[in-house]
């Protein structure tokens, strides 16, 4: 299972390389439109190799999925954390429960019961 693991990861990161060393070519990135540019009297540009801002897209979005994943299962981590507690304090109680039974009797005969 571990050499599939590799073998698709070989072929995705092989993928990746061809594809960033066949879109080296520098691209312009505007920060505004050109109207509202002339309007705030400046026109901010970046100039970046297009795979980097594939990749960028990219991770912003995987990013953002993330974060919106985390939020959204809030709810259920809520959920199994209340009902830990809940099983922690019933735990106890059982446990606090059969000491009281087992009082006064011998310890073997607890441990005994307690094992059942």
């Amino acid at each position: 299972m571990r050499y599939i693991r590799y073998a698709v990861l070989a072929v995705l990161a092989f993928g990746l390389i061809s594809v960033c060393l066949a879109n080296r070519g520098f691209v312009d990135i505007k920060l505004l439109p050109d109207a509202l540019a002339e309007l705030a009297g400046m026109n901010p540009k970046i100039s970046l190799p297009l795979f980097v801002i594939v990749l960028a897209g990219v991770a912003i979005g995987l990013a953002i999925g993330y974060v919106m994943e985390y939020l959204r299962e809030a709810k259920h981590r809520r959920e199994a954390r209340v009902q830990r507690g809940e099983a922690r304090k019933l735990s106890r109680e059982v446990k606090k429960l059969k000491k009281q039974k087992n009082e006064g009797k011998d310890e073997v005969l607890a441990l005994l019961e307690d094992a059942t």
